[in-house]
This record gives C-alpha cells, structure tokens and sequence, in this order.
C-alpha cells in the first residue's frame, strides 16, 4: 500500500507530526504501508499538485485542508488551514472520521498523538521525547531564547536541519528516522551533521547581521534580508539581541527563491498582552499560521508586492490605523 504524507516544509513539527503519523499508520490501519513524505510549502491559492493524491492512501499533517478528492486523512492545528472557498463547509461535513483540526493545539505532532490515543486506541509512549519537543519548538515554549539561539541542543540541531536541507530525498530519510532513531543519536548523523554544521556557521553571521539590521521602533523589530542569499533564519534571533521586542516582521528570500514574511509575537512577553491576531493579519495577503506567529510567501516576481506587505504588516503592529491595505 502507497501512503503519500504532506507535511508542513521546513518545520520541525511538520516532520515529527508526519513520522508520528507513519507510526500510527502502521499500528491502527495497514502494517504493510509504503510511505512517501512530502514537504508542501505554503503559496497562494492551491498549494497541492495532482500528483501529490495518487496514492492507495493520502494524509496532510500540519498544513492546509483540500477538498481535492484522494484526501483520507488531515491532522492540523493552524488558524489558517481553510484558505479556499468551501473548505471549512467541505471538512465538516465529512462523516469519515479521519479529519481531525483543533487551533488551540500546541503542535499537531501533539494533537496527533492525542487523538490517536483517544479515537483509535494507539500508543504514543514510545514517541514522548519527539511529542515533548515538536510542543516545545511549535510554541517556542523554551525557558530563554539562549535555548533556540544557541543550539547546543540535539533537538535544536534537528530543528536547524529541518530548516535548512534543500534535499528532497534527504527530507524522505530524516522524516523516516525520526520515527525509529533517539533525537541524541540522529542528531550525530552524518548527513544531518553535513547539513547543521555549515548552518550553524551561518547562523553566528546571521546573529550579526540582525544586530546591525534590525530597526526597533514602539516595540515592533522590523528586519530586510531580501538582499541576502536565499535561506532560512533563526526567527529567535531578534528576541535574544533585543528582549524588549513586542513584535518582530521580517522579510528574507526562502530556498525556493520566494519572497518570506515572518511576523510574531515575542514568546517571553506576556500572552494576554497581544493584541493581534497574526494569523488574521497574515491571511490578508494569502498567508496564515497561528494566533502568535505566521507567516507569508510571494513569488519571486514581484518583490514591491512583498516590500509593501512587509512594511504594512510592521505599520498595523505599532498601531498604526491603516485601511488601505488588502482585505
């Protein structure tokens, strides 16, 4: 049997939801299933691809519903997983009992193995250190920045993996080892060294290059990095230089070559104290994520569209009252 996993791309969670999701698969439906994970990064409209359903069975973890025909099974946690007309009126009426969405989740490798549990009768036990984690990092429910900054941490440098490895069949392999090999022992693998080390070294650059480029203004940190080489940065950066920081908006150019706008809310401020809904504020340009971070892409072609987003989205944060911007 050929299960096709959409997940989430360059996320932690994405790929520990999906490796949970293999373990689930192979308890309560099919002992015999053959897996291929599929990183899906967020983009207007349509996100999937025909060939992303054929498959015996298909499942998306951490990421966008479809009403597209093929979908067995949907496990998120996002505000923003129904983008498209009808798909919030398509999920509910399902009567297949294998979709499954809850917002107020910490991570969906967590609601995974909670409704796993409690609606199917699978043991998520073995997977605790994975689950604990993908909570940790998805909520960024760490102790201090110096946890996701410094990254002396096994689970830390599987997160940096995760946002830096461009390679597909290395995603395929990473996805499958997390469901059978300890985070310590995987963390000290060669490939996922071959890929942490370089990153972490560009990482220590990147720490400088956010001290000299982050504009700090009533409370909202505004950052550009569109100019840079096209990669992933540590979204925790800003809030281990300046702890002050409500808000952080920034902008950089992604693997794919496509415009990136990260919004948050500082995680070691108060949760009561925010006042915007990010998910709400990013879906306004075809973006989304959760109540404290999200996040939008742009194509390549048009970087005024994306510029103009950046500095929108930073303008709303400060408290600006702004009402031409899209809706």
């Amino acid at each position: 049997m050929r299960v096709h996993v959409l997940h989430h791309a360059a996320c932690f969670d994405g790929a520990a939801s999906a490796a949970l999701f293999a373990a689930f698969y192979r308890t309560c439906v099919s002992g015999h299933a053959d897996f291929r994970f599929i990183p899906k990064p967020h983009r207007r409209g349509d996100p999937f691809e025909d060939s992303d359903f054929r498959a015996d069975d298909t499942a998306i973890v951490d990421f966008r519903y479809t009403a597209r025909p093929g979908l067995g099974w949907f496990f998120d946690h996002h505000r923003s997983s129904f983008q498209l007309p009808g798909e919030r009126e398509h999920f509910r009426q399902d009567t297949s009992g294998r979709r499954f969405h809850d917002p107020s989740a910490p991570s969906c490798t967590g609601y995974l193995a909670r409704v796993g549990r409690t609606r199917f009768g699978f043991d998520p036990s073995p997977y605790q250190e994975l689950i604990t984690w993908a909570d940790i990092i998805d909520s960024a429910n760490f102790a201090s920045p110096t946890i996701p900054v410094e990254l002396d941490r096994p689970p830390m440098r599987l997160m940096t993996f995760v946002e830096h490895n461009s390679d597909p069949e290395l995603a395929q392999a990473f996805v499958a080892d997390l469901e059978q090999i300890p985070l310590a022992t995987l963390a000290e693998a060669s490939y996922v060294r071959a890929v942490v080390e370089p990153a972490t070294d560009r990482h220590r650059q990147d720490i400088e290059l956010m001290r000299h480029r982050c504009r700090v203004h009533d409370g909202v940190g505004i950052y550009d990095f569109s100019d840079q080489p096209p990669r992933s940065y540590n979204k925790f950066i800003a809030y281990y230089l300046y702890p002050e920081l409500r808000y952080l908006v920034g902008l950089s150019t992604g693997p794919d070559g496509r415009f990136k706008i990260s919004v948050g809310y500082n995680p070691w401020m108060p949760r009561g104290e925010r006042e915007h809904d990010i998910a709400l504020l990013c879906e306004r340009f075809g973006g989304g994520g959760h109540a404290y971070v999200g996040g939008v892409s742009f194509s390549p072609q048009d970087p005024l569209a994306a510029h103009r987003a950046h500095e929108f989205i930073a303008s709303v944060l400060r408290g600006q009252k702004l009402d031409d911007g899209p809706h």
